[in-house]
């Protein structure tokens, strides 16, 4: 369950540096079977026990990209928001998401090109105050003017 978040649009024109917006997220057993269902990713470290249990992880964990989604979820709803258009995204995975666990993720803004309307975004997911993943998203903004 999402906690309840802004939804709209920020366009280029009111964007200002160090500017943030997040969400919190729990990734339950029925997020990782969906996600597993819509990109066919049905690697058994996400969905069989058993075999989780004898990896690194020991224990099953979410794909990395689910939690990923959750960055592209901050951007198309909130920072910038409705009518963003997505360039570019870095990630570097730092540690597991497992069933259960809650996600917070925040973008911040970290770059501003009124005349393109690019906006680079640093990115980063944490559990428990811990960073589980991070990178950069360069998007196009809406605008508010209309030629």
């Amino acid at each position: 369950m999402l906690d309840n978040m802004p939804r709209g649009t920020i366009t280029i024109e009111e964007i200002e540096m160090g500017m943030t917006r997040s969400l919190r997220k729990v990734v339950t057993d029925d997020d990782i079977e969906m996600f597993a269902q819509v990109s066919t990713d049905r690697n058994p470290v996400h969905l069989d026990d058993d075999y989780a249990r004898d990896t690194i992880f020991e224990g099953r964990i979410a794909h990395g990209m689910l939690t990923a989604g959750l960055i592209s979820a901050v951007i198309g709803e909130q920072l910038p928001g409705h009518g963003t258009v997505y360039m570019g995204q870095t990630l570097k995975f730092l540690a597991p998401v497992r069933p259960g666990d809650t996600v917070e993720t925040e973008v911040e803004v970290t770059g501003i090109d009124h005349a393109k309307r690019r906006v680079t975004l640093d990115c980063r997911c944490m559990v428990k105050g811990r960073k589980v993943l991070v990178g950069e998203a360069t998007v196009l903004a809406p605008s508010g003017k209309f030629d």
